[in-house]
């Protein structure tokens, strides 16, 4: 049969060489150790790097909204005690329908557009970072614009979620943050995933079956050092901030913009 390496096992049914199969399991272990981690940003962190790769947002997504329903459920099996329901139901009517419409985009905007799109979000949230600036909400107005516009690029990119973290953490308690946001990371995703199906978008569920345990080796890591990260927010945003800089506009640059 041969020898069995990167470069000619199929493992992510994808056409991959062996260094970008390499390169695609690190991200997917980084995507699940700032998702479990922090408690999001998996894939405003993580799709930036992956579309590199391959620069079609399509092909991602939809293998991080599996890994993201899995870990988030597997979490929140014993958690959902600890769920501020009350918030999380207020909030959704801002969220979810902004998110249908980000959802309808994803599908039919040109590749090019939502590239830009997600380098530009990504841009800003690593700038804001950067500079240890915070995006904050001090009235009723800005929570919803924030929570509608969250929603919105939730649905498009799955890279909303800073926008409403922004919200979140003005209303719920602290203990209760993380596990509250599982749940609407598990709706909204849920939503997005329900629409693929609906307009026949290729899920590649075998690839996301094949990562799933790379993406765990993520998941474990996060959960971990999931205090020690929000003891050292401040830091770790920076650094990560920093990074995200760069890597949105290379691809900004590799765009043409």
């Amino acid at each position: 049969m041969g020898e069995l390496t990167l470069s000619n096992i199929n493992w992510f049914y994808l056409d991959f060489s062996g260094q970008h199969a390499l390169i695609t399991a690190l991200l997917f272990i980084w995507a699940g150790f700032v998702r479990t981690g922090l408690g999001f940003g998996g894939a405003a962190l993580g799709l930036p790097l992956m579309l590199f790769i391959n620069n079609d947002p399509r092909l991602w997504l939809p293998m991080i909204s599996t890994h993201l329903l899995f870990f988030s459920g597997l979490t929140l099996r014993t958690r959902l005690h600890n769920v501020d329901w009350r918030y999380l139901r207020a909030s959704s009517v801002y969220i979810v329908p902004p998110a249908i419409i980000g959802v309808f985009g994803l599908v039919h905007l040109p590749v090019l557009w939502l590239n830009g799109f997600i380098y530009a979000v990504a841009l800003f949230y690593g700038g804001v970072w950067m500079l240890n600036r915070a995006i904050e909400s001090h009235g009723a107005w800005v929570d919803k614009l924030l929570l509608i516009l969250g929603g919105y690029v939730a649905g498009t990119s799955l890279t909303g979620a800073p926008l409403m973290v922004a919200v979140y953490m003005r209303h719920v308690n602290k203990s209760q943050l993380r596990d509250t946001l599982f749940v609407l990371w598990f709706v909204l995703v849920g939503i997005k995933m329900t629409t693929f199906i609906a307009l026949a978008v290729d899920l590649h569920f075998s690839s996301a079956l094949c990562l799933l345990p790379i993406a765990a080796i993520g998941h474990y890591l996060g959960l971990k050092t999931h205090h020690a990260i929000i003891k050292n927010e401040i830091l770790f945003k920076r650094w990560i901030g920093g990074g995200l800089v760069v890597v949105s506009a290379l691809g900004l640059m590799n765009l043409g913009v």
